[in-house]
């Protein structure tokens, strides 16, 4: 018997789960082809020892802003969110400390002052407009990530881009439509004075996004900054419970979730796509799936091209172009430690961070940037892992501070300490080489906690795991090169050229193929957003017609504009 939907997903991520259930809600019939045993892709815990949670991959969610939360209305699947008061913390080698949350706004501020009073008015400033009316932020956060590129035909220049417009609504007193030309970097330098302060802001967004030192990347830079202020916090029970949600809303709808069933390529017919041919071994009868109206792809835009689709179906330019994306930067190696202890840090740290709790992740040595060029020549230039302390900016997070069901009481879980490491394709010393250094880079990184946690010695540490970029891309498919971004977040692979200019808008040169996976703008962070932007897109296309529950951005601009 054939077998079809109006949509079928590939991939059951948080982007696939997400536009399922907003499709479905529509009032489409729509199914998740799974690889994996399970759905949610970066978004999931693991419990390595019975009671401990450990997340592998995505471990904060920023997304606060996201329209999909209110329009989903995921809180009627049990979605609960935990928003963190104090979130980052800055402990120099001497021991002086600073901190940002929204909120300990007064405490962040005062913190700074500590380092720069004039960094201190500029933090103050900066954020009064934004945060003194939440829906301040939220606008501005959404114009950046919850808004499509524009069409092809239409050339925005930088003080028409959606958040330069909100920035003069707002009466900013301090945006500038040039910060859109700028690295992360360069900004920080115009607006702080403190390298402590700069370092902070930087490292935050590294972890997060761009590569401080970018070219054109200031803005989503910043941002990385911006969604950790205003939303920064994790769901009650792990990034799985997220997933669980989604699940949930998408089994409420109708969504038939399919796990265990890779498809093996896209089908086409004249030209367009029209379904999924499925593996021999998928636990199903029928192994083409057909799409009356769309397949999406949650799968990563290389092999999305290069493997789902027959070459015969595609330009050898384009197929070259795909092969051709740059996969370098946000490959991370991820430790997990298992303590009886909390961190007592040296100098003035425990003081700073007495305002409320413990900061949920410190960067430690913040004291050059020296030490952040040093990781990226490693990374970028020799194209190895960093293994001197001195060529290493780390964040060093606890997860129980303000979620108890993390760990046992009286444990503590530092879960993840992120280092930023090549992916796999590109180290000099091949695929394996961080594989083959786990003891080395393990041993190296926790006597840098001690340099500035001293109590965190041998006989309290219970547990030590890791996952390296290798071991991400085998356990998650979606993360190819180990990439947690799934493709490098430099100006040329940014906005309406992300990751193509061709695919910015998430159409395809496949009639009735579109993409939702993270190498679409905005990428990564669970943010849903990839989800929300792509349904424009389709409303447009397919003539879908929401209920009254949706609401596109502001600053979308049609296609026939």
């Amino acid at each position: 018997m054939k077998q079809s939907y109006d949509i079928v997903v590939i991939g059951g991520g948080t982007n696939g789960l997400s536009i399922a259930c907003y499709l479905a809600k529509c009032g489409l019939s729509v199914c998740i082809c799974e690889d994996r045993a399970e759905t949610g892709g970066g978004v999931e815990n693991i419990e390595p020892m019975p009671g401990f949670r450990i997340d592998p991959h995505a471990t904060y969610l920023y997304g606060a802003a996201a329209p999909a939360f209110e329009q989903l209305e995921l809180h009627k699947f049990g979605f609960r969110m935990i928003h963190y008061k104090n979130h980052i913390g800055g402990i120099t080698s001497d021991g002086r400390a600073l901190m940002y949350g929204r909120g300990c706004t007064e405490a962040s501020i005062e913190s700074v002052a500590r380092f720069s009073q004039k960094d201190a008015e500029i933090l103050d400033a900066y954020y009064t407009g934004l945060l003194e009316d939440p829906s301040n932020m939220v606008e501005y956060l959404r114009s950046i990530y919850w808004t499509p590129p524009p069409p092809a035909h239409i050339t925005l220049r930088p003080e028409e881009f959606p958040w330069s417009l909100v920035m003069k609504k707002l009466g900013s007193p301090l945006y500038d439509p040039d910060w859109n030309r700028l690295s992360t970097m360069e900004l920080l330098d115009m607006l702080y004075e403190s390298e402590a302060v700069k370092l902070t802001s930087a490292m935050a967004t590294w972890y997060n996004g761009p590569h401080p030192c970018w070219k054109g990347t200031a803005i989503p830079g910043m941002a990385c900054n911006d969604l950790l202020w205003y939303g920064g916090g994790k769901p009650r029970g792990g990034m799985h419970s997220l997933t669980h949600a989604l699940v949930r809303c998408a089994l409420h709808h109708g969504v038939k979730v399919f796990t265990n069933c890779r498809v093996e390529e896209i089908l086409m017919e004249e030209g367009e796509a029209r379904g999924v041919i499925l593996s021999d071994d998928a636990p199903v009868k029928t192994k083409k799936i057909y799409a009356d109206k769309a397949v999406i792809s949650n799968a990563h835009v290389k092999p999305t091209f290069l493997d789902l689709i027959p070459a015969r179906e595609l330009s050898a330019d384009f197929i070259e172009r795909v092969k051709g994306i740059n996969l370098k930067g946000g490959s991370l190696y991820v430790l997990h430690i298992v303590t009886t202890e909390m961190p007592k840090f040296i100098g003035e740290a425990d003081e700073v961070f007495s305002h409320g709790e413990y900061p949920t992740a410190v960067l430690i040595d913040l004291d050059s940037r020296e030490a952040m060029f040093n990781m990226e020549r490693d990374v970028y230039a020799l194209n190895t892992h960093p293994i001197k302390p001195e060529n290493m900016l780390i964040p060093f997070l606890n997860q129980d501070i303000f979620d108890e069901t993390v760990c046992p009481k009286g444990y503590h879980v530092f879960s993840p300490i992120y280092l930023q490491v090549p992916p796999p394709e590109d180290h000099r010393d091949g695929p394996r080489a961080v594989n083959d250094a786990i003891e080395e880079i393990n041993g190296v990184v926790i006597e840098k906690i001690r340099g500035v946690a001293p109590n965190l010695t041998d006989d309290k540490i219970v547990a030590v795991f890791q996952n390296t970029p290798y071991d991400s891309s085998l356990r998650n498919l979606g993360f190819v090169g180990g990439n947690w971004m799934g493709i490098s977040q430099e100006e040329e692979q940014w906005y309406e050229k992300k990751p193509l200019p061709e695919l910015a808008r998430y159409r395809t040169p496949i009639p009735n193929l579109y993409l939702c996976h993270q190498t679409s703008y905005p990428g990564g962070l669970a943010l849903q957003a990839v989800s929300y932007n792509l349904m424009h897109i389709l409303i447009e296309d397919l003539k879908i017609e929401p209920g009254e529950w949706w609401y596109p951005s502001e600053y979308f601009i049609p296609s026939d504009a």
